[in-house]
């Protein structure tokens, strides 16, 4: 990552929003969010993620990897997919999933799939 990459603040507040944005089907996880700015596909950025009831945030590496322009089919919300990279991205991983334990088998839409 370059250190003029992009910093990106995102929050999910809740486990409800944090469902709705895990990306598990993406190689070392990711999360989507919704913007209103057009990010190019490949472009590396810096997220500075907060979670839940994390006092601090997670700083990682990120890679665009999904896009959902406005008006996509299905009403889906526009924003971009990112794939988490860096050696910190398992972790990230581990701690999502265990906000999540209790949903990641649910078949509940989310803003992705």
């Amino acid at each position: 990552m370059t250190e003029s990459a992009q910093l990106v603040n995102c929050t999910f507040p809740s486990e409800a929003l944090l469902y709705n944005a895990y990306m598990p089907f993406v190689k070392g996880g990711g999360l989507f969010f919704r913007t209103k700015y057009v990010y190019p596909l490949g472009k590396e950025l810096q997220l500075s993620l907060k979670i839940i009831s994390e006092i601090e945030p997670y700083l990682i590496d990120v890679k665009v990897v999904w896009v959902t322009p406005k008006g996509a089919q299905g009403n889906k919300p526009p924003g971009i997919g990112v794939q988490f990279i860096g050696e910190n991205s398992r972790y990230l991983c581990n701690k999502i999933e265990t906000h999540l334990a209790g949903m990641l088998k649910s078949t509940q839409p989310t803003d992705t799939i």
